[in-house]
């Protein structure tokens, strides 16, 4: 059985569309649970009515107060539910009608090159679409300039190559997640580094989602290869380094998190790079070349090693 997570927030002019799209799969073997995070709209009306509709198929809760932050209300989800196989999945995407089909028969197959033990990650290529659904970019891969062969924990505890709305893991990777014993950037970046540290993450080449844009993203998309982006990224140092202190923060959580599991070569990684700040910029530098904690692309790895 497949359990599919939707964590929502004030997503009425949404959630319909994306609830329909899931009901509407080729493969129907799963039950889709939402938690909503107390909606001061009409998503939570809306999903209550699509659960009347379809009774065994969604199962709609709610948090007693507001979480503060779709990861906290992701992760909770998280915690509470371990099945074959979860998927995550945002209220303001579109899923394209195989994408089920398709992501769990890459999952199956590296169940069945690995005896069905390892803990696997498997997410996919997206089509970026705007507020209407009409095409922007037919593969986010390319428009974000994005490696998803980058998959060791080096190069997971600086950039995160995995879409949460995408993902699908087995009850192997499902069974490790634990609450952070710290900060947590955001959930899918979290899972990804579970994945990169005990199991393997895979990918699906072509994409599984219509990826919506509007004003109220949590997180968006951005032209990596444009001039207003690379300039912009540039000078925005303060954004540079608070997002660099971040990951410093989720590699000390990881690893005050996952210490009792981890070999040696993993502690001295994460122990390294969180210990970053209290370093000489020379000994920074000298350190991210030694572990190879770098990000993909020239432009990031500048602004890296610049503001680091």
């Amino acid at each position: 059985m497949i359990s599919i997570l939707l964590a929502s927030y004030n997503g009425e002019k949404y959630i319909a569309q994306q609830i329909e799209s899931i009901i509407n799969q080729t493969y129907g073997d799963f039950i889709l649970y939402i938690n909503d995070d107390c909606s001061t709209d009409k998503t939570y009306e809306i999903e209550k009515l699509f659960e009347a509709k379809y009774p065994k198929k969604i199962k709609v809760t709610r948090n007693e107060k507001n979480s503060g932050s779709a990861k906290y209300n992701f992760m909770k989800m998280m915690l509470n539910h371990k099945d074959d196989y979860i998927m995550l999945c945002d209220q303001d995407d579109v899923w394209l009608p195989k994408k089920i089909e398709i992501t769990l028969k890459k999952m199956q197959q590296l169940e069945k090159n690995n005896g069905g033990r390892k803990p696997i990650l498997v997410h996919s290529d997206l089509k970026i679409v705007d507020d209407n659904l009409n095409i922007i970019a037919p593969s986010f891969k390319k428009f974000m300039y994005a490696d998803y062969n980058k998959t060791c924990l080096n190069n997971l505890l600086i950039q995160n190559i995995v879409t949460g709305c995408t993902v699908m893991y087995n009850r192997a990777l499902g069974e490790l997640i634990i609450k952070p014993e710290g900060y947590m950037v955001m959930h899918d970046w979290w899972l990804a580094i579970i994945a990169a540290a005990f199991g393997s993450i895979h990918h699906v080449n072509e994409p599984t989602i219509l990826y919506r844009q509007h004003n109220n993203n949590s997180v968006g998309v951005r032209n990596m290869r444009s001039l207003k982006f690379i300039i912009l990224y540039m000078v925005k140092f303060k954004t540079i380094k608070r997002a660099l202190t971040d990951t410093y923060r989720q590699a000390e959580a990881f690893y005050k998190s996952y210490k009792e599991l981890l070999n040696v070569r993993q502690k001295k990684l994460l122990k390294t790079y969180y210990m970053l700040p209290k370093k000489s910029k020379a000994v920074k530098i000298y350190n991210i070349f030694k572990i190879k904690t770098f990000k993909n692309g020239i432009v990031r790895n500048i602004g890296y090693i610049l503001y680091i």
